[in-house]
């Protein structure tokens, strides 16, 4: 097979919510899921688009989460936004939250929302950019379950453990980056082994210990963090902000808790949100121009800004559609006759 085919972003869309509600997914869930996936094919990213949606619907068909859970918004005077996911994916429980933590930061300078209870899969940056699109600059992180080393260990112990951080930019696309602190996505990895090819050297260790190229081998075994100790620290600093202290599982209580890595992580979130003119207001300067001043300089060097790859994708996608393969389609429409009879 190897005829592909091109679907508008709306049609790709609606493909993958009739796959969530198909396999028992409520048309709330199943709409966010597929606003989040169907973003990821859109930017070109691979990893987090519609190869996603197979590892969803395991992750319902092995109980692990829940697919009518009706999030809850709790929000007092101060700067915490609370959203108890109750078993569900965190992307509705974004969604609802999200107006409420964009409302408490332009009223106080900066505000942060806990997600609790909740599995998530996705990139951070579709988050990141309902926020930026407000105005506001953020930060997002969450665990992951543990497949990481530590710098200078050999076993699984840290999650991958995104980081994601986004300013936003009148009439231009926002500044944003999200990358996992491990040397790749997992995803990455399973991609590797689909493709039948090698890893890069330095990705990942094998359940001995020792460095491997081969994507079995490493799912097996650990990955790596990028950038040494300094990933490594990073990412346990991550552990302690969104799971220890916003009361969550960490990457390793949740691998315990799922017991396998082939379903979506269950953990808590944290994203913090800043109001740029607040912070900027009492210096009688405007912070979104100074801000276009260091971009300048950065591309005048020819220098490229993260996501501007993902933003031309975007743009290609948007005036002619998001290809899938053959087998890509396929996938999805078994997904969407058979529902989870159709998920190994």
């Amino acid at each position: 097979m190897s005829q592909s085919t091109v679907l508008t972003i709306e049609a790709l869309t609606l493909v993958v919510e009739e796959v969530f509600r198909a396999g028992g997914f409520s048309a709330d869930h199943a709409a966010a899921l597929g606003r989040v996936i169907v973003s990821g094919e859109r930017d070109g990213c691979k990893s987090h688009g519609v190869y996603r949606v197979e590892g969803c619907l395991r992750t319902l068909k092995m109980g692990k989460v829940v697919p009518d859970a009706i999030p809850v918004v709790t929000a007092d005077d101060s700067a915490i936004v609370r959203v108890e996911a109750k078993g569900g994916f965190a992307n509705l429980a974004f969604e609802q939250g999200a107006p409420v933590l964009a409302e408490r930061a332009r009223a106080l300078g900066l505000a942060a929302m806990v997600i609790n209870d909740c599995s998530h899969f996705s990139a951070l940056w579709p988050e990141i950019e309902i926020l930026t699109d407000q105005g506001l600059a953020a930060i997002a992180m969450c665990p992951s379950y543990a497949t990481v080393a530590p710098t200078g260990g050999t076993e699984p112990l840290l999650g991958t453990n995104p980081l994601a951080f986004g300013w936003p930019r009148p009439g231009k696309n926002p500044y944003v980056f999200d990358f996992a602190t491990s040397v790749a996505a997992r995803g990455e990895i399973e991609l590797y082994r689909r493709a039948g090819k090698p890893l890069p050297e330095g990705w990942a260790l094998d359940a001995n210990g020792q460095p491997t190229t081969d994507p079995e081998a490493a799912l097996a075994g650990a990955m790596l963090t990028f950038g040494g100790h300094k990933g490594s620290a990073i990412s346990t600093m991550i552990e302690l902000l969104a799971g220890i202290m916003i009361g969550d599982m960490t990457s390793p209580e949740a691998l315990e808790f799922l017991g396998v890595t082939t379903i979506a992580p269950r953990h808590g979130e944290l994203i913090i949100a800043f109001s740029p003119e607040k912070f900027a207001a009492n210096r009688g300067q405007n912070a979104f121009d100074r801000a276009e001043v260091l971009f300048e300089a950065i591309m005048g060097q020819g220098a490229r800004l993260p996501s501007q790859r993902r933003f031309a994708a975007r743009a290609e996608a948007l005036t002619n559609g998001i290809t899938l393969t053959a087998e890509e389609m396929a996938q999805l429409e078994r997904l969407r006759t058979e529902g989870l009879a159709a998920v190994s």
